[in-house]
């Protein structure tokens, strides 16, 4: 038997949010939270959301979002498993939060998602290994050709190695008191 989650508009949601009848589980990833997230949210990553401490008072509804309600739609089987009840979602996630014009907690000097910053990187990369290419010497296009095979490899796998390094940078490192 396949799970559901039970869409719930952004305003109902607020509605039992303010109310006290309901709890909201965003299950982003920790540096995804950090940067935006509804005020209140409890923060369970996917990644290891079975091991994570999930205990929800009675007579409250979980409901579960992510960014856009990607993840939390092809999830929904692990996510409704750990809840007695019904289990909702919010509908188009943090972004329709936004977009119905609610209130979102934003630290805009948390860094960047990783996975954007491999976006960044990994599409720079590739777009400077063509102009080489092209204006330089051909064996640029060897540089495309690594990026490339990279991505490929944490597709398949998944491990990024471009990720791994890019954690370690600086900006990445968590900020003291």
């Amino acid at each position: 038997m396949s799970a559901t989650l039970i869409s719930l508009k952004p305003q109902d949601v607020a509605a039992r949010l303010k109310g006290g009848g309901a709890v909201l589980v965003d299950i982003r990833e920790a540096d995804e939270f950090a940067r935006r997230h509804v005020k209140g949210a409890l923060s369970r990553p996917l990644s290891d959301f079975e091991a994570a401490h999930l205990t929800i008072e009675p007579g409250r509804d979980v409901v579960f979002t992510c960014r856009s309600g990607m993840r939390t739609a092809a999830n929904c089987d692990r996510l409704a498993a750990r809840v007695d009840g019904p289990a909702y979602v919010l509908e188009g996630g943090v972004d329709g939060w936004a977009r119905a014009g609610l209130p979102l907690q934003e630290d805009r000097k948390a860094p960047l998602e990783i996975m954007r910053q491999v976006q960044i990187a990994a599409g720079s990369l590739v777009l400077l290994g063509v102009i080489l290419g092209f204006s330089v010497h051909p064996a640029f296009f060897g540089l495309s050709a690594f990026v490339g095979a990279g991505l490929a490899f944490a597709g398949a796998t998944g491990f990024c190695g471009m990720a791994r390094l890019l954690a370690l940078a600086p900006w990445n490192r968590p900020r003291t008191a």
